[in-house]
């Protein structure tokens, strides 16, 4: 039996984006039980949404498996320099960028700043998600369905295209789709729409890029414990999260890493266009 936190969970509400520090209880990234054997030794990533949940998470775990990262993320300071931190201690560069990924002037800043500290771009983790919770589609402004595209599907695209020409065969881009891409939750409709965008942007992707050398692949989690959940969702679906799973309980940040560490490397060669879920035993179609 797993030890980790099962609902229901402590009440607790925060205003977006969310904040690591001040969840309970405290997310596990892996800081405790992840241990590296430089399987990413020498390569340079860049992971957007690096400050917490998930991007933490694959930070830390490519740090350890011996990669630099740069660390893209909203306004988070704290949680950022928190992640830079557990980089930093596996003697690793962490370099931060923050900004809003909606831009595509910024997209391209973030890729440009990675080419000059690292020289290239090796592996792209497009992980940067804005979701809210509705009960009725009048709820979703038209800013507010515009916000969740611009930054969960169309920053995916800006990156992809100013990262491509500083990548060599044999890189790797790894999508951040969801469960919600084949079994969308009506009260999340805008997030759970892009979600599905994300996993036929990478399918197609995949096709584009296989002449290149390129492989591109995504990971759909099913419901993980990171800041966007009491940032985003009512307190008594928080309390709840991750009942619903047949493990029964939600996932922890580290347990999505190794997912993301396997398709970041070499021995990923024939992997391209795949989806992996990291779900709970919720099977996804």
């Amino acid at each position: 039996m797993s030890d980790e936190p099962t609902p229901p969970m402590p009440d607790q509400q925060q205003p977006m984006p969310g904040s690591s520090a001040a969840m309970d209880p405290q997310p596990d990234y892996g800081e405790d039980s992840y241990v590296g054997s430089e399987r990413l030794a020498g390569k340079k990533a860049i992971i957007t949404g690096g400050d917490s949940g998930i991007g933490r998470a694959v930070a830390l775990a490519f740090a350890r498996e011996g990669a630099d990262v740069l660390i893209s993320y909203l306004s988070e300071d704290e949680d950022a320099r928190e992640t830079q931190r557990l980089v930093e201690a596996a003697g690793r560069t962490a370099v931060l960028v923050p900004g809003d990924i909606q831009s595509a002037e910024h997209c391209r800043a973030i890729v440009a700043k990675a080419v000059e500290a690292f020289g290239r771009v090796d592996v792209l983790v497009n992980n940067a998600a804005h979701q809210a919770s509705v009960d009725e589609i009048a709820e979703i402004t038209d800013e507010e369905w515009e916000t969740t595209f611009r930054t969960n599907i169309h920053a995916m695209f800006y990156l992809t295209k100013a990262a491509v020409p500083h990548m060599a065969a044999g890189s790797a881009i790894i999508n951040t789709t969801s469960v919600n891409a084949d079994m969308p939750t009506p009260q999340l409709l805008a997030y759970a729409t892009t979600k599905g965008a994300i996993q036929n942007f990478t399918g197609g992707l995949a096709q584009l890029l296989a002449e290149k050398g390129i492989r591109v692949n995504c990971v759909a989690p099913g419901p993980i414990w990171t800041p966007l959940i009491p940032s985003t969702m009512p307190p008594e679906k928080v309390e709840s999260f991750g009942k619903q799973t047949p493990i029964g309980r939600p996932g922890q940040p580290k347990e999505l890493a190794p997912a993301y560490v396997m398709l970041a490397t070499d021995e990923a060669s024939y992997i391209s266009g795949a989806t992996i879920a990291v779900t709970g035993g919720k099977p996804i179609l």
